[in-house]
């Protein structure tokens, strides 16, 4: 599969980038959401230095990533213990 030539524009510089098709609507949406975090914290806390929006940016995403993971882990216990009672059910009924 050939790979696309895109440029994404984060904080107002632009990074060229060769992504495999499936992954170009994903890339441009990363971008877009670090545009409007970018945004959102430059609004709330008139913070205009780059770097330091940057990285209250890269704190902000990695928080929910770590969310994320923390949600589907206990989802994954759940998932679990409900097979292993349903297996449990299933052999006491044998």
């Amino acid at each position: 599969m050939t790979e696309l030539s895109i440029r994404i524009k984060i904080g107002d510089r632009e990074y060229p980038m060769k992504v495999h098709p499936s992954d170009e609507a994903r890339i441009r949406m990363a971008g877009k959401v670090i545009n409007e975090k970018i945004k959102t914290y430059r609004d709330q806390f008139g913070i205009d230095d780059k770097q330091d929006l940057l990285a209250m940016v890269a704190f902000d995403c990695l928080i929910e990533k770590l969310q994320i993971e923390e949600n589907n882990n206990s989802v994954d216990e759940n998932v679990v213990n409900k097979i292993k009672s349903l297996n449990d059910l299933i052999s006491r009924t044998l």
